[in-house]
């Protein structure tokens, strides 16, 4: 059974799909799992691969979306990178990590703000 907040991230996860492709990216996976936890979209453009997390939120009752990446989950995602860049047939030339925050408030377009390279190993 979906709960809402599964519903409403494959709802986020899905727009930031349809804005990457737009933008150019070109999708490789989708909800990745490794034993550190899962990447919500690999992607690349150019050389670059990218590999984003997408937080999706309502409202700002909690603060905004992108705050919602604490110290423990960055150190979780650069650790699910590293395990997927270690299956991998070949090592990009570059990597990246974006964060996509969306805002879903009722009766309003959904705003979305991409922060690019938002994380540093």
């Amino acid at each position: 059974m979906n709960t809402y907040r599964q519903r409403l991230g494959k709802w986020g996860e899905d727009l930031a799909v349809k804005y990457l492709t737009q933008k150019g990216y070109i999708i490789l996976a989708r909800n990745v799992r490794t034993e550190f936890g899962e990447i919500d979209i690999v992607a690349q453009r150019g050389e670059t691969m990218i590999f984003v997390e997408v937080k999706t939120r309502t409202s700002q009752d909690f603060g905004y979306p992108e705050s919602a990446l604490t110290p423990q989950k960055k150190s979780h995602l650069l650790s699910a990178i590293q395990a997927y860049l270690q299956k991998a047939v070949s090592e990009p030339p570059a990597w990246q990590v974006d964060i996509l925050a969306i805002e879903r408030e009722k009766g309003k377009e959904p705003l979305i703000e991409h922060f690019e390279n938002a994380l540093t190993e």
